[in-house]
């Protein structure tokens, strides 16, 4: 796994917290110790998994003792029906895991499933798909990952990792140049500077600023066009805002290097996912 591991048992411990907290209690009065069952994880929908071993940590920390056994890789595309993985164990354990397994395994699939969707609509084009911060709070980690399962890149990570000068930044220094020029002042030579434009007028700034990426923001198609040929490889292009899938294909025509979408980790409608004994 891609991942790293003491991260995504945080975020399962929380989930458990969440979830579990002081005990299964329905578990409890309905199940008899030490019940042994096999419960298959069934595909309900097509799709591409994601997040097989995210699930399986789920169970291993509940009971070490559950066996959990991939029938299908990680990024499978699946067929309805298709036979995701089998859980032997005790019920109890396997119970009180079920939902959130599956929450993990739906979600992430789902956005792997969506990347794979957008991706396949721009195949034809030398143009990088990646994704945005607009994640779910405390699951950033595992949505990108989600999101390299599907074949989609991940844009910066946090704040903390790369630099993006966007209209509010620009507003406070008082112009794109002076923005650019401040934040060259502060950061390590080997950090690329990325900035966020609106107009034609704000390209031809960026470029004169030698911003390494220029984000085309909300642009029409002529807009983006054109300001490929402005820039004619000086910088790397990123198109952003108003991306769907309708005109995905058309803003990569354009010449774009990179086009960054929310909706790869925002509106993502889960996986149809279940265990069943």
């Amino acid at each position: 796994m891609n991942l790293p591991k003491k991260q995504v048992l945080e975020i399962i411990d929380n989930a458990i917290q969440e979830d579990i907290w002081t005990g299964d209690i329905t578990g409890e009065a309905v199940i008899e110790n030490q019940l042994k069952v096999e419960g298959i994880i069934l595909a309900k929908e097509a799709g591409l998994v994601a997040g097989l071993e995210v699930a399986e940590l789920v169970f291993k920390r509940l009971d070490p003792k559950v066996k959990f056994q991939r029938l299908v890789a990680e990024g499978t595309r699946l067929k309805e029906g298709s036979k995701i993985a089998r859980v032997n164990g005790e019920a109890k354990s396997i119970l009180a895991g079920e939902r959130l397994a599956l929450n993990f395994l739906q979600r992430m699939s789902a956005i792997a499933t969506k990347t794979a969707y957008y991706q396949s609509l721009v195949e034809d084009y030398q143009v990088r798909i990646v994704d945005t911060r607009k994640t779910t709070p405390g699951l950033r980690i595992l949505e990108k990952y989600a999101v390299r399962v599907g074949g989609g890149s991940n844009h910066r990570l946090g704040l903390y990792d790369a630099v993006l000068i966007k209209d509010n930044h620009i507003t406070a220094a008082g112009g794109v140049e002076k923005a650019i020029r401040r934040a060259r002042a502060k950061l390590p030579h080997t950090m690329q500077i990325e900035v966020e434009v609106e107009s034609l007028a704000a390209v031809k700034e960026a470029l004169a600023a030698q911003a390494d990426i220029i984000m085309l923001d909300n642009m029409s198609l002529e807009l983006m066009t054109e300001a490929v040929k402005i820039i004619n490889g000086e910088a790397i292009v990123e198109a952003s805002g108003g991306i769907t899938e309708e005109n995905i294909t058309q803003v990569a025509a354009t010449g774009v290097d990179v086009i960054s979408l929310g909706a790869l980790t925002h509106t993502v409608a889960a996986l149809d996912i279940s265990l069943e004994f």
